[in-house]
């Protein structure tokens, strides 16, 4: 384990980029649609946010979610395409790490698609996502992916949140410690953060998001309410690890 569990915020835009870092984040996972579970940011928002990060002097800060769409994790042909050429954007962009995940037609790890992924991802962290938590095996599943050269998984221990799934993520921490980082996401409170550093994560992900509503967008627009990445928050778990 690292002499302090990481903290990793989902952020949705340069703005949420700028409060991680002030507030002592030790990375961001930059992406678009929490509300579907995160998928892929745009080009534009990938490299200001590793701009902002550059400039603060803090390299390897922002993680890129590459997920093509919402609503599972067996892709077609055009969408592993798709995924790989997002891979390779985000590391000539400068991300320090890529987020991904890909399940085969019985529910396990596609492993020919990882496999691509990590080699499209080169010298980049790789994290193997939320679709961890969908699979009938974890302990098999974690050793492939150890296998194929992921350097973390994010999971909820297979619950619904991270602290009903605290079994799950302390008997996957003792496995395979040293090998595969545990990083607890799903639904992680501040007041969760002790308990799952004490089952032996090395890391706590939460999006640390509240809701605002913004002026009407008009037939079309869509729902005016959106998200917003709360500073106190983002503070409050980075000072719940130290």
């Amino acid at each position: 384990m690292p002499l302090r569990t990481a903290v990793e915020i989902a952020v949705q835009d340069v703005v949420g980029v700028r409060i991680a870092l002030a507030e002592g984040a030790d990375r961001v996972e930059l992406c678009v649609a929490l509300g579907l579970g995160g998928l892929t940011p745009s080009a534009g928002l990938i490299a200001s946010a590793v701009e902002e990060a550059a400039e603060a002097g803090r390299a390897g800060f922002v993680h890129v979610l590459v997920r093509p769409r919402g609503g599972g994790f067996v892709y077609d042909s055009d969408e592993l395409e798709t995924t790989i050429a997002d891979i390779r954007f985000a590391h000539q962009a400068g991300a320090g790490g890529v987020v991904i995940g890909a399940l085969d037609e019985v529910g396990r790890v596609d492993r020919d698609a990882v496999a691509r992924f990590a080699e499209a991802a080169g010298d980049l962290d790789v994290t193997f996502h939320r679709a961890f938590d969908t699979l009938a095996d974890p302990p098999a599943a974690a050793e492939t992916l150890i296998e194929l050269g992921v350097a973390r998984v994010l999971t909820s221990g297979g619950a619904e949140r991270s602290i009903d799934g605290i079994g799950g993520l302390r008997s996957l921490a003792q496995r395979v410690g040293g090998s595969l980082q545990v990083m607890a996401g799903g639904g992680v409170r501040v007041q969760d953060i002790p308990a799952l550093i004490a089952a032996g994560v090395d890391a706590v992900h939460l999006s640390a998001r509240r809701t605002v509503s913004g002026a009407s967008s008009g037939p079309g627009g869509g729902d005016t309410h959106y998200d917003i990445t709360d500073p106190v928050m983002v503070r409050e778990a980075c000072a719940a690890t130290r």
